[in-house]
């Protein structure tokens, strides 16, 4: 489930008057893996009562603009005084200088199927971005599928409407739920995290599929090679073994928000995953990106530290798991980089999509635990970050907001 299927209920009226008919919604890598015991966490932990020290740093969240169903922010390498918001139901807005620009940047709006957890979902810039032009987004098509579409920019603030070039279609009809919906770069590879594809448990079972490209996360190389719209790196984890070349890792079950962290004293990549849990538990993953390759989150053997469907061994266990209720839909973070928030610079940030408060952890391999910031904003789709490491946040209230202190 990414933020949205299962919380129609609970936000109807908060979201009524959007027209979003859903309420959830080559840098080199580290050379050496991971600890296999360094994933363990804290099961049903929602976050310590106790004060944090960013609690009384009064963190505020300073509104930007408003949007139509803002579901994330990037920034884009080269060009440091622009931010991208992406608008579910299919535009790619832009903000200057901190100022909103009345002309979207790009706007698919007729090749996008928009409504409950589907739609236009991310958009990522390669570090080439300046020279190339090229960037990518990540959107349900009309039937549903999930669909990697290469675009070339016109101008800084203007794409090219009719520069499409399809990259990869996955298959996704059954159901419109679960559709994952993160785009990110390290070096010339592009990842993606795809949902399970929908339906209780995982009943088609495409998670632990390794012929199924859904509940992956996926490495490719996106560039055209001949008649070859991508490539696979060949490092990937089942290049010449059984499974789906594109595969980096499996047993996700909606990892609707995650990131890297090249931020460590140790020069290893990191990656942070948020996966959107069933019933009992929403998991946040942080580990050596070295771990990941090949690894098994464990979806739908597990969720959280409980076993679901037999449970069994050979799993990443979470960092941490929290509660359901009151948590409902994590939405993975980001470890802040940004000087002028000296409470939460080097912390991990993250929040859950029906809890607002905002939380944080100190990032490590190892068990966490998180604790309030301090700092609430409602219905929080994503974070992102300018090339300076100025933080902000999206939500579904229409805002993006910068976050201060």
């Amino acid at each position: 489930m990414s933020i949205m299927g299962r919380l129609l209920p609970a936000t109807a009226a908060v979201l009524a008057s959007f027209a979003l008919a859903s309420a959830s919604m080559a840098c080199a890598e580290e050379s050496e893996p991971g600890s296999a015991g360094s994933t363990t966490g804290l099961q049903g932990a929602t976050g310590s009562s106790a004060p944090d020290a960013t609690a009384s740093a009064r963190l505020r969240p300073a509104r930007v603009a408003r949007f139509d169903s803002p579901v994330e922010i990037k920034s884009a390498p080269g060009y440091p005084r622009l931010m991208f918001v992406v608008e579910q139901p299919g535009r790619i807005m832009v903000i200057r200088r901190g100022r909103k620009l009345a002309r979207p940047f790009l706007n698919i709006k007729p090749r996008v199927n928009y409504g409950g957890e589907q739609g236009l979902l991310s958009v990522a810039f390669p570090p080439d971005y300046r020279k190339s032009g090229l960037f990518y987004v990540y959107f349900t098509d009309r039937t549903g599928d999930i669909r990697v579409v290469e675009f070339k920019r016109r101008s800084a603030a203007r794409a090219r409407q009719n520069s499409a070039r399809p990259v990869i279609t996955i298959r996704h009809r059954q159901n419109s739920n679960h559709n994952g919906g993160q785009l990110q770069f390290l070096g010339r590879n592009l990842y993606f995290g795809t949902g399970d594809g929908g339906g209780a448990g995982d009943s088609a079972g495409n998670a632990q599929n390794l012929n199924s490209l859904l509940g992956k996360l996926i490495r490719i190389n996106p560039e055209r090679s001949g008649r070859r719209p991508y490539t696979v790196p060949s490092s990937n984890p089942f290049v010449g073994r059984r499974g789906r070349d594109e595969i980096f890792a499996y047993g996700l079950r909606n990892p609707f928000r995650w990131s890297f962290d090249t931020t460590t004293s140790s020069r290893k990549v990191r990656i942070a995953i948020g996966d959107v849990g069933q019933d009992a538990f929403e998991e946040v993953n942080y580990l050596n990106l070295s771990r990941a390759r090949g690894g098994n989150f464990g979806w739908n053997r597990w969720e959280g530290f409980a076993p679901f469907n037999g449970g069994g061994a050979g799993t990443i266990k979470p960092s941490l798991a929290l509660s359901n209720p009151p948590n409902c839909s994590v939405i993975g973070g980001v470890v802040v980089r940004d000087r002028k928030l000296p409470a939460l610079r080097g912390r991990y940030i993250f929040t859950d999509f029906c809890d607002s408060r905002i939380l944080s952890f100190k990032p490590r391999l190892g068990r966490v635990s998180a604790r309030p910031t301090g700092l609430r904003i409602s219905n929080v789709t994503s974070f992102g970050q300018s090339l300076g490491g100025a933080l902000f946040a999206t939500s579904l209230d229409g805002s993006v907001y910068r976050i201060r202190q």
